[in-house]
């Protein structure tokens, strides 16, 4: 199945794929739980046979505008960091042996057609398509062969960077957090639907193929990273796990390719689909910022 965060007059809902269109879940149901990606992945297995009952039906035809991020309102969203040889080799990096992993704030969550924000504060505003794992009951110690037990579906993401916050320090929290710079969508598909252990993964800018990989080039796949982050948190309904981007990114380009407003960048995933967003300028953000990592004096800090 196909599920969708829309834009209504009553506020966000989730909707399921149709036969024709798309079906307000929770209206189909009768179960105003399942209005939100939330309610639906803690909703366990009713929640999924009301979601084949409902996408029997005829629905509502959408427009681009229409579709909300995926997730809007995330718990988490636990990432991982160089989790492609080729990212990290471009990179100047070993091959890592051990994840690296970050975690994403909500405010940076926007849809799968909205604008992307170039921060004020940030001149080097970089791309990376990546395959999105949210989750569906989770839970803690998942071993790698119960993964998918635990995994609601999947979605497409771009992890929008600020590479000089991200690269400033040794934390890369502040580069991977700018509000408006993390789209996913449109659709989570859910896990029964496809496989992503090899599914072909690319982003464009402007028409020009930038990333060309394969989701089994990961290092870490999804069932290892599920077992990898349920070792230290419980995974909790509606979590997203952002599974690292292949190589291509702008900033190991000779020379350095960074989003510029008016830029359309967009991802793409065999079998799950495309977003697609033009990047704005951010209205209102300050130029004399005292913390600007390109400017700053460091030895004094």
């Amino acid at each position: 199945m196909r599920l969708a965060t829309v834009r209504t007059s009553r506020g966000l809902r989730l909707h399921v794929k149709g036969t024709d269109g798309y079906v307000d879940l929770a209206d189909a149901s009768g179960d105003e739980a399942l209005s939100s990606v939330n309610g639906f992945a803690a909703g366990g297995d009713a929640a999924m046979a009301a979601a084949r009952a409902a996408s029997a039906q005829v629905g509502v035809a959408l427009s681009q505008s229409d579709f909300a991020p995926a997730t809007p309102n995330p718990p988490r969203i636990l990432c991982l960091g160089v989790n492609y040889a080729e990212h990290a080799i471009e990179g100047g990096r070993a091959v890592p042996k051990w994840p690296e992993s970050f975690v994403r704030g909500a405010g940076s969550v926007i849809g799968a057609y909205d604008d992307m924000v170039k921060p004020a504060l940030c001149e080097r505003f970089d791309y990376e398509g990546e395959l999105a794992i949210i989750i569906g009951k989770g839970g803690r110690y998942i071993k790698a062969a119960d993964a998918f037990d635990a995994i609601l579906g999947y979605s497409v993401m771009n992890d929008g960077s600020a590479r000089e916050w991200q690269r400033i320090a040794t934390q890369w929290t502040p580069g991977k957090n700018f509000e408006g710079t993390m789209p996913i969508g449109p659709e989570i598909v859910t896990v029964d639907e496809v496989d992503v252990s090899d599914l072909a993964i690319s982003s464009t800018l402007n028409g020009t193929l930038m990333q060309d990989s394969r989701t089994s080039m990961m290092i870490v796949d999804v069932a290892h990273a599920i077992e990898y982050f349920s070792g230290f948190t419980t995974l909790r309904p509606g979590d997203v796990i952002a599974s690292g981007t292949p190589g291509g990114v702008g900033s190991a380009r000779t020379p350095p390719v960074w989003l510029m407003p008016g830029d359309t960048i967009e991802v793409s995933i065999e079998g799950i689909g495309t977003i697609s967003n033009k990047v704005v300028a951010e209205v209102g953000g300050p130029t004399d910022w005292p913390w600007l990592p390109l400017k700053v004096d460091t030895t004094s800090l």
